[in-house]
């Protein structure tokens, strides 16, 4: 969230415990305009107050999520697209899903669908890429 003093705009919750989410956040963090994000590990972070009162940790754990500077929550692909914007390497991609940026964009629900069917291979792609590290 943004605090003024570090100017960070989102907060990025992640599984820190799932390979794959950890290569996507590691590659997140060298990014140009990550120092504007503050990612938070889910999956060794249990107290509440970090999460907000409208994300618990179960819920965390089953998508992505971003905390917006205004306190906003969002989950899924709107989560991605918000993430990318902050990004100036992801920015039109993130631009190109954005709801806020030419209201409902089917890109953004196409991107979706992808995401939910995404969601129930993740834990088999973590597995092989664990067995390959």
């Amino acid at each position: 969230m943004s605090d003024g003093a570090s100017g960070q705009t989102l907060q990025v919750f992640y599984d820190g415990d799932c390979p794959l989410c950890r290569a996507e956040i590691d590659h997140y963090r060298g990014c140009a305009g990550a120092d504007r994000l503050a990612f938070v590990d889910v999956g060794r972070t249990v107290a509440a107050p970090t999460l907000g009162p409208d994300l618990d940790r179960d819920t965390a754990l089953r998508r992505f999520h971003v905390r917006t500077a205004d306190g906003g929550l969002v989950s899924g692909a709107e989560a991605f697209a918000r993430l990318w914007t902050t990004l100036p390497g992801w920015r039109w991609l993130g631009r190109l899903l954005d709801r806020r940026v030419f209201g409902r964009r089917p890109a953004l629900m196409i991107a979706e669908v992808a995401y939910r069917l995404f969601l129930p291979l993740r834990p088999r792609l973590a597995r092989l890429i664990a067995r390959r590290s």
